[in-house]
């Protein structure tokens, strides 16, 4: 076991159960509230070398929580160990305190652009509509309720245009939006987003901010891994501060910090000061 043979020093150990405690707090603080995701002592490895170590955290529902951390963070990583496609090598997740393969239809993905084989010859309807098939088995035909909810979906994201289009003959935004659209016809309670934001255009990054705050006024709860700092107090209301190490989490005044910037990224990046003046202008 890789955790047998780490050790960190007591002080990293002692901020980092503060840092739970406290988040912890804020979220018992609410007498009904309904946990989303949860995960303890989660440390996840590749071969002999820790890219998740310890991490521990916990989410209510109806957040949109953004994933920060320098490259390498091990961002993906978590969004992947929720799903459970990768091993543990110790800890584990709970999503409405049950393993993720008991509730999985609750969960919808958005990968990242680059992982997906964008010549497979398929519609834009049939990528949208492989959304149902966790609710449909995979040997059962869509009804038409599915096709309308697909149908439903892709206009919500603006491509309903589109709907026999080849998904090749697509922009990388539109392509984004597509799967956006898959992931809403999953009509799940808990979405998982791994950079929906990098290289699309202006239309859709409106589109995708549009979307996200309407499943967080369904009291639904999304977890992006997101890069651009500075649009983090504009686009989410939760944090999760992540550099193999959780370094925070928490709601977006308590958790997005200049000090908790720092330690992320180790306090080399002037931009880390501006993301934080935004959070003070929002605050007065």
């Amino acid at each position: 076991m890789v955790g047998k043979s780490i050790h960190w020093k007591g002080k990293d150990v002692e901020a980092q159960i503060e840092t739970v405690n406290k988040a912890q707090e804020t979220v018992d603080s609410s007498e009904n509230v309904s946990i989303a995701v949860e995960a303890h002592d989660l440390t996840v490895s590749y071969q002999t070398r820790p890219v998740l170590w310890n991490v521990d955290f916990t989410l209510p529902t109806g957040h949109l929580v953004a994933i920060v951390g320098p490259n390498g963070a091990g961002k993906t990583t978590l969004i992947k160990a929720i799903m459970g496609l990768l091993p543990l090598s110790s800890g584990w997740v709970k999503l409405f305190d049950q393993p993720y393969q008991d509730v999985r239809t609750r969960v919808g993905y958005v990968p990242q652009r680059e992982s997906v084989d964008w010549d497979f010859p398929t519609t834009v309807l049939d990528v949208v509509v492989m959304g149902r098939y966790g609710r449909l088995g995979w040997f059962k035909r869509p009804k038409r309720s599915d096709l309308d909810i697909a149908r439903r979906c892709l206009a919500k994201v603006g491509m309903e245009a589109f709907i026999n289009r080849q998904i090749s003959q697509l922009s990388g935004g539109q392509q984004q939006r597509v799967f956006l659209a898959r992931a809403l016809a999953q009509e799940a309670d808990i979405y998982l987003m791994d950079e929906p934001f990098v290289g699309v255009d202006a239309v859709t990054e409106k589109a995708i901010v549009e979307l996200l705050r309407e499943l967080r006024s369904q009291n639904k709860t999304v977890l992006v891994v997101h890069h651009d700092l500075q649009t983090v107090p504009e686009y989410f209301d939760w944090t999760l501060l992540l550099n193999m190490r959780m370094v925070a989490c928490g709601p977006l005044e308590e958790s997005f910090t200049e000090e908790n910037l720092k330690k992320t990224y180790g306090g080399q990046l002037p931009i880390l000061s501006q993301a934080v003046e935004v959070v003070t202008r929002e605050r007065r």
